[in-house]
């Protein structure tokens, strides 16, 4: 019971018309005492809102620019005409420039990977690893793709365990039948070029027990074997 008499008596206290003016004129007087500090947080509020709409509006169109110079860059990437993709023809731009221009859009991440991926073809393998490293996306094929990439690039400059490590984070980003057992089926590889045998007989085995219905097994099944009779 005293609880509820509590609750009548608040409840009594806000319903009150008389208590409510006195609120109200509290209010009042605070906020004209205090009418510099009020309506400075109210325009840094409202300053940081328009900023933040202003910024969103300004990368959308900067990532549309993007795309519309990527057209040309993507098609020559496709076509294999790699040192046009990288640096363009002077009327297109190429890979690198959209890279310097929109390197803060999403236009601009998805160019990191392709300048990564043509540096792994020409043999540049260090500028390889820096722009694939930068590279990042929610698109699960894309980013394993691009571990795979690095590991590619570090068993080029044989530094085995760190491809080992690359294939690794490449089979197991959002693990798929199709894919997950080449990145591991390459991680073993990597792994036995690295004499980490005991990791090796790990990634074959992840694929003859997770992946049983995908090509690479026959292949992890004989390495596999391979690796016992030695031990």
């Amino acid at each position: 019971m005293a609880k509820k008499k509590g609750q009548e008596k608040g409840t009594e206290f806000y319903e009150n018309p008389e208590v409510l003016a006195q609120q109200l004129s509290r209010t009042e007087h605070f906020i004209e005492n205090n009418k510099k500090i009020v309506l400075g947080f109210g325009g840094l509020i409202a300053i940081v809102i328009v900023a933040f709409f202003g910024y969103r509006y300004y990368m959308d169109n900067q990532n549309e620019m993007a795309q519309r110079e990527m057209f040309q860059a993507v098609y020559w990437f496709e076509n294999a005409e790699y040192e046009l993709a990288l640096n363009g023809d002077g009327n297109n731009l190429g890979f690198l420039d959209i890279l310097s221009d929109y390197g803060a859009t999403k236009s601009g991440n998805l160019a990191a990977y392709y300048v990564g991926s043509i540096y792994l073809q020409k043999g540049e393998f260090e500028n390889a690893i820096d722009h694939l490293e930068d590279f990042s996306s929610d698109d699960l094929l894309v980013q394993s793709r691009a571990y795979s990439l690095i590991g590619d690039a570090y068993m080029e400059l044989g530094n085995y365990s760190k491809a080992a490590d690359e294939y690794g984070k490449a089979a197991s980003h959002k693990s798929t039948s199709e894919f997950s057992p080449i990145y591991l089926l390459k991680q073993g590889l990597a792994h036995e070029k690295a004499n980490n045998i005991e990791g090796a007989i790990k990634s074959y085995k992840q694929i003859v027990e997770d992946y049983s219905k995908s090509k690479e097994v026959t292949e992890a099944k004989k390495y596999l074997s391979l690796l016992e009779a030695k031990q």
